[in-house]
């Protein structure tokens, strides 16, 4: 896909129901032509103590209308694979038998591929009670891409796949809200330490459409 750099975050508007709901408008530009894109994401945060936050993507040109309409019941490009509850923490031995399946995305790819930062970022989120900025810089260790969309040349086109499921092991160095309980020294509400996320990606059929879905329990992270 095309490689799109940030420009700016032109608005955005929350709303309360029973959960979040962030309406994000911002400007994205293409390196390779000097175009401007805009962005229109909601993003449906559920909050920590739920099971799941949501972000749906659509990329529209200036002054274009948006088509943001994502029907769960319409969606026969997504295989049913993809649908349903989110998948646990994959097993070692999942991924020893069914190495076509999965693909471990090598270390110096993780740096090549700034977006993977941006799916942990999104799983931290809700995490840090929406103060991201203070726990930043986030330190991705591993990436696991599972999808059954087969490749043609190299095994790390799954990483650009339609349809795929991200299971994310990163670490949060820092915590400026950190609290220990006088007398229980034990006790702390930290952030600081090893985390994981599973991230579930797909797409709709229609062009720019994009959802992610995150777990954010750690029941559904690793069981």
């Amino acid at each position: 896909g095309t490689n799109l750099k940030f420009k700016c975050l032109e608005k955005h508007n929350v709303r309360l129901t029973g959960r979040v709901n962030f309406y994000i408008t911002l400007e994205a530009t293409d390196p390779a032509t000097g175009s401007v894109c805009s962005f229109q994401t909601l993003f449906s945060d559920f909050g920590s103590c739920l099971s799941l936050g949501r972000t749906n993507c659509f990329l529209t040109s200036a002054n274009e209308p948006v088509d943001d309409e994502w029907e769960e019941e319409d969606t026969p490009g997504i295989n049913e694979f993809y649908k349903g509850p989110m998948p646990k923490w994959f097993s070692d031995e999942a991924l020893e038998r069914d190495t076509k399946k999965y693909y471990v995305v090598p270390e110096s790819e993780l740096h090549d591929n700034d977006w993977l930062q941006l799916l942990m970022e999104v799983a931290f989120f809700s995490k840090a009670d929406r103060c991201l900025d203070a726990y930043l810089p986030l330190e991705l260790n591993k990436v696991v891409v599972e999808t059954l969309e087969d490749y043609t040349t190299e095994a790390r086109e799954k990483l650009k796949a339609d349809n795929a499921i991200f299971y994310i092991s990163y670490k949060c160095s820092t915590d400026p809200f950190s609290v220990t309980l006088s007398g229980y020294p034990h006790l702390s509400t930290t952030l600081v330490g090893d985390h994981l996320a599973v991230v579930r990606k797909t797409m709709d059929g229609k062009p720019e459409h994009i959802s992610l879905e995150v777990s954010l329990t750690r029941k559904q992270e690793k069981e």
